[in-house]
């Protein structure tokens, strides 16, 4: 009895801290995102498009991008709260301004069309990660050595132009990034539950940051598959 009764509250305040804790981290994705989707937006309908994209001002900002997460990844826990904050709120507006590009190819309503197919998915995937009692973290490995397959593949591809790898490569990205959010959602979901509210302002900021860029980037690549099968071209 006594076990019993005890452990129904570490399991409820359990819960509580995951409820927390991924709300601040699915805030601040919401926030990434729609910094990211009205710079965009307002790149490609503006005259700042026609100086970005296919210039070498493009090319910076995605190397920059590239950069922005490594070092957010590998110096996290070294730098200040506030630091990691300014750098994941950087990082949305950059890919803003270089995803302003699916305006100019794509037409307005297969974008917004391809966003809530995304967006549903995501949202399944997310809930299945949340509700699943079946341990998700033996296909992280599985899961990132596809990622990883995926980058190669789409680097070769440019010198090889070749369609059908283009066409597999976006049907194998669609069920990575849908595997990786629910991953990625139980991971949080553990973090919370494992203590982290616990840490202090700091930490629990630093960690909902990296939460936030993990899933961000879930989203994004998730939708940027899609819309190579849904996109309507302008041509």
């Amino acid at each position: 009895m006594y076990q019993s009764a005890t452990s129904i509250p570490a399991s409820r305040a359990q819960q509580q801290a995951s409820t927390i804790f991924l709300a601040k981290v699915f805030n601040l994705m919401t926030l990434g995102l729609a910094l990211t989707g009205i710079v965009a937006f307002v790149t490609a309908n503006t005259g700042l498009a026609a100086a970005i994209i296919g210039t070498p001002l493009f090319i910076v900002l995605i190397l920059a991008e590239i950069g922005l997460v490594f070092y957010l990844s590998a110096r996290v826990e070294k730098i200040r709260a506030a630091t990691a904050s300014g750098l994941f709120i950087g990082y949305s507006v950059m890919n803003g301004l270089t995803l302003s590009v699916i305006f100019l190819a794509y037409t307005g309503a297969s974008i917004a069309a391809t966003f809530f197919i995304a967006a549903g998915m995501f949202a399944a995937m997310g809930i299945y990660g949340l509700v699943t009692k079946r341990d998700l973290s033996a296909f992280g490995s599985f899961l990132f050595m596809g990622l990883v397959g995926i980058i190669i593949a789409s680097v070769v591809n440019i010198f090889l132009q070749s369609s059908s790898v283009h066409w597999a490569i976006s049907f194998l990205g669609v069920l990575i990034f849908t595997g990786l959010t629910a991953y990625d959602v139980q991971k949080i979901k553990r973090m919370g539950e494992e203590g982290i509210m616990a840490q202090g302002d700091e930490v629990v900021r630093k960690g909902s940051i990296m939460g936030a860029l993990t899933l961000y980037l879930d989203f994004i690549n998730l939708f940027l598959m899609l819309l190579r099968f849904f996109g309507g071209s302008r041509d």
